[in-house]
């Protein structure tokens, strides 16, 4: 799905820049939004949720084949909306229905085995049950937003499923996992991560997701409120900053899997940081100049991207019986997708390079996808190499 996703959109900008003319039922920014918002992660987070959720709340494994039907139903709801974003704006809506639909049985599995589940330590299971709720509500609000012809519902569906879903769940699985990753590979470190820091980091993108959807109804939106969004980001932005530091950013360079985590996060504090920026800047301007979708792509392509593709890695090294470490391949592959990340944001910040700065990125975000795609996906269906089951 993130490989098709690449090279959907690598095309659609490429047909732009050569003038090909290529028809639309959606706005492009808005099939954009919807496709890498809601695409491929949902599906990532099915299968790490059911496989490290279980562990979490020490509960049974779940077998795979309960999620098929669902996860067909996704791929097959995402066949529809791609077709539809250039034939049908009824096939879209069918596809999102699907995918709803999908999503919200996949939560309600994950939320059954939540209730179930007698743990000590549910927080971090507790934030992912919340964030999938509102993922599930944000897709319903997107296919009413299609079935009404609103566009203004789909941005705002968009808008929070990405902080209040998406970034919601990597936030709980970097609080419990990169500290304890840390402290395993390397014993100077420690697993460090009170409570207090998962309720700033969740705190603040929901914060984020509030003010985005905010945006789309109350344009143009006042200074106040700009310099509201500037009094959270910026010491949010140090914070996560410091937070990269603190979680052991320098040590973890010694070990290539854990230093891809780590880069992910990184980003994480970036975003925060141009987001505040972009907003002293419009606050300065009566809302005339901005970072424009810098801060956007930092944290999509940067934080989501670049996290998804170290813990996919590493779960998939993991239960193919093979070594947890990342070879050169997958080396290669994280550091192409890390100069799409930042060509992408430097597309936004200087404008006289920005068609030959993007169509770039997308060519490596597509390289970097569909090359992780190849490798790793042609592990999967097989039996493990060590010759445990899985």
């Amino acid at each position: 799905m993130l490989g098709m996703s690449a090279i959907w959109w690598c095309t659609m900008l490429f047909a732009r820049h050569l003038g090909v003319a290529v028809p639309w039922m959606l706005a492009p920014a808005t099939a954009h939004a919807l496709l890498m918002t809601l695409g491929f992660m949902p599906l990532f987070f099915a299968g790490f949720l059911f496989t490290a959720g279980p562990k979490w709340l020490a509960m049974p494994a779940v077998s795979a084949t309960k999620l098929l039907r669902y996860i067909t139903a996704t791929l097959i709801g995402w066949a529809l909306c791609i077709v539809g974003f250039h034939v049908s704006a009824t096939l879209v809506g069918l596809g999102m229905v699907l995918v709803a639909l999908a999503w919200s049985s996949v939560t309600l599995q994950f939320a059954t085995l939540w209730y179930t589940s007698q743990a000590e330590d549910k927080i971090h299971a507790t934030v992912v049950v919340v964030a999938s709720t509102a993922g599930a509500i944000a897709m319903w609000v997107a296919v009413g937003g299609l079935a009404l012809g609103e566009p203004i519902l789909v941005h705002t569906a968009t808008q929070g499923a990405l902080w209040m879903f998406v970034a919601t769940v990597f936030a709980a699985v970097s609080h419990r996992m990169i500290p304890f990753f840390s402290a395993s590979a390397v014993p100077v470190l420690d697993a460090w991560r009170p409570l207090w820091l998962l309720w700033c980091m969740v705190g603040v993108l929901w914060f984020e997701g509030v003010m985005a959807c905010v945006e789309f109804w109350l344009r143009p939106d006042s200074v106040g409120l700009r310099w509201l969004q500037i009094t959270v980001e910026t010491p949010a932005a140090i914070l996560m900053l410091w937070l990269a530091v603190r979680w052991g950013l320098v040590q973890s360079l010694k070990i290539r899997l854990l230093a891809m985590l780590h880069g992910g996060f990184l980003w994480l504090g970036i975003a925060l940081a141009l987001q505040a920026v972009s907003h002293a800047l419009m606050a300065l301007s009566q809302n005339q100049t901005s970072l424009g979708l810098a801060p956007l792509h930092a944290m999509t392509m940067g934080y989501l991207g670049a996290t998804m593709f170290a813990m996919a890695s590493r779960v998939s090294s993991g239960h193919s019986g093979r070594p947890v470490a990342a070879d050169n391949a997958a080396w290669g592959l994280y550091w192409t997708l890390q100069l799409a990340v930042l060509l992408r944001v430097l597309s936004a910040l200087w404008s006289d390079a920005f068609s030959i700065l993007l169509l770039t990125a997308i060519a490596a975000w597509t390289v970097a996808g569909c090359g992780w795609a190849w490798r790793y996906g042609n592990w999967f269906g097989r039996p493990r190499l060590d010759g445990r089951e899985g």
